[in-house]
C-alpha cells in the first residue's frame, strides 16, 4: 500500500487556477524527491514538475514553465502543484510519485505512484 494520494483536481475554465496536493500513504514524503506527471488520452505520460527533498531545487516541463509552481510542506507531509493560467491542453489525469534519485524528470526513476486526479480545462 505504498503509494501517493493526489487530490485537488476538477473542472476549471481556461485561464483559471487549481492547486493539486500530493500526500504519502505508507511512506515518509520528506525522504523522497517528488514528481508530478500527467497523462492525457492519446498522449504519453509527461513529466510536469519535480522537487527535491528539501524543496530547494525544482524543475518544470517547458509547456508549464511560468504557469505552474511546485512546493512542499514536509511538516504536513504534502507536496503541492499550483496551476495558473490553465489551458485546455493541460487537461489530463495528474499523478504524483516519489523518487530516491533526486529531483529528476525521468518517470522511470519514480515509484509509489498515486491513483491520479482528473484536471479538465474547458469552457
Amino acid at each position: 500500500q505504498l503509494q501517493s494520494v493526489e487530490s485537488g483536481g476538477g473542472l476549471v475554465q481556461p485561464g483559471g487556477s487549481l492547486r493539486l496536493s500530493c500526500a504519502a500513504s505508507g511512506f515518509t514524503l520528506d525522504h523522497h524527491a517528488i514528481g508530478w506527471f500527467r497523462h492525457a488520452p492519446g498522449k504519453q505520460r509527461e513529466a510536469v514538475s519535480c522537487i527535491s527533498t528539501s524543496g530547494d531545487r525544482t524543475n518544470y516541463g517547458d509547456s508549464v514553465k511560468g504557469r505552474f509552481t511546485i512546493s512542499r510542506d514536509n511538516a504536513k507531509n504534502t507536496v503541492y502543484l499550483q496551476m495558473n493560467s490553465l489551458k485546455p491542453e493541460d487537461t489530463a489525469v495528474y499523478y504524483c510519485a516519489a523518487s530516491s534519485f533526486g529531483a529528476t524528470m525521468s518517470r522511470f526513476l519514480y515509484a509509489y505512484w498515486g491513483q491520479g486526479t482528473q484536471v479538465t480545462v474547458s469552457s
